[in-house]
């Protein structure tokens, strides 16, 4: 496939380059540059000045697991039994069959992560996948990304009116702590065993959390408030753990902390009016300020609570609220497959790398542009 004449945003230059042509090889980028030959054979496609993306990337979503236009026989979003479930599996959840996917592609969308709601103080796993394909063990291409965890008012409002435990932030704070030290023991015992050569029970719970443990996934935190955000940064250096701060409403607040941390962010969702007090403070400004600050962020619609094919909206907001234009398609980008730990194979054009890409017929940003093509994995996933 020969993608001509486009104005090429590889997410690396800060400028487009424009009328340059890109060529697609199988699942890969081959070629970039002017005045590319059609080789024999070879599917062309004539951008005429149109501008060719990188596949746009949300980091936190919930498509598939609350599915559109359904209640309760949709919405596996989260598992209110016990606030400590780090043995669900998002991929046990997901329903490639949810509208949402389709939606999503039109828009240029070709790469998700999609987990448990906030419910749960620890909430299970989340998973990177394709947003297109039939079976979800074939569109995943990372099975466990991340371990859900939550702070402020969500689980001591779902356990709260139970009388169960949390009730506070402190009880919220101590389960996560409860589980980490819990599975902590566990690694020393499984260990233990395995070097005494006896047989040992596995537990599913603490299973899924060893990883976390090991550094190999971060802890992905639901916090909004600042002092949620420092709570979780908190625990997160007592137990030397990766972490991602997710929805990061307050983060404007106590942007040289979270620098200082060396944190990274899925931001929003900010394109929506404030459903409760703890959001009673967001603005796109947090984009902004935790982009000048150099910390590395990422623009999330939260789906459903924004519809998914809206996130290229949502990142043209933060672009009128000041974020320099190339840092907003970033933002939508290259910045989440990097903190994704994807930004080898995903989120720039560049060759070598996987061949998602959008083309739109100008600003992406802009309501009043158009998707004209979404090609995934060198495939064309949709023509308008």
């Amino acid at each position: 496939m020969l993608i001509k004449n486009g104005k090429v945003f590889t997410m690396v230059e800060d400028k487009p380059l424009e009328g340059y042509d890109l060529r697609v090889k199988g699942k890969k980028i081959a070629e970039i540059g002017k005045g590319l030959k059609p080789e024999k054979n070879e599917e062309v496609i004539d951008a005429k000045g149109a501008w060719v993306l990188p596949g746009f990337i949300d980091g936190h979503t919930h498509l598939g697991i609350h599915e559109t236009a359904l209640g309760f026989e949709g919405d596996d979003t989260n598992e209110k039994s016990d606030p400590c479930t780090p043995q669900l599996r998002a991929i046990d959840g997901c329903n490639p069959a949810d509208p949402a996917f389709e939606e999503a592609r039109k828009a240029g969308i070709t790469m998700v992560m999609v987990g448990p709601g906030s419910a749960n103080v620890v909430g299970g796993t989340f998973m990177i996948i394709r947003t297109w394909g039939n079976d979800i063990d074939e569109m995943v291409i990372d099975p466990y990304s991340a371990m859900k965890c939550a702070f402020g008012e969500n689980p001591k409002r779902v356990y709260g009116q139970a009388g169960k435990l949390p009730i506070t932030r402190m009880g919220t704070a101590s389960i996560l702590r409860k589980a980490l030290t819990e599975a902590r023991n566990y690694q020393a015992k499984k260990a233990k065993a395995a070097e005494k050569g006896e047989p040992f029970d596995l537990n599913l719970q603490y299973e899924n959390m060893l990883p976390v443990l090991e550094r190999k996934v971060p802890l992905k935190a639901h916090a909004h408030r600042a002092d949620d955000i420092l709570t979780a940064m908190r625990i997160a250096k007592e137990f030397n753990v990766k972490m991602t701060l997710d929805h990061c409403t307050e983060g404007d607040l106590i942007v040289d902390e979270i620098k200082a941390a060396k944190m990274e962010a899925y931001v929003g969702p900010t394109f929506v009016n404030p459903s409760k007090p703890e959001v009673r403070n967001k603005s796109f400004d947090t984009l902004v300020k935790l982009n000048a600050a150099g910390v590395k962020i990422a623009v999330t619609t939260d789906h459903p609570v924004i519809a998914l094919e809206l996130l290229p909206t949502c990142a043209g907001y933060a672009h009128k609220a000041g974020m320099p234009l190339i840092e907003a398609l970033r933002a939508i980008t290259r910045y989440p497959a990097e903190i994704m730990g994807q930004g080898k194979s995903y989120g720039t054009l560049e060759k070598g790398k996987v061949a998602n890409v959008t083309i739109y017929d100008d600003n992406p940003l802009s309501n009043l542009s158009r998707c004209l093509y979404t090609i995934g994995e060198g495939e064309v996933l949709y023509k308008a």
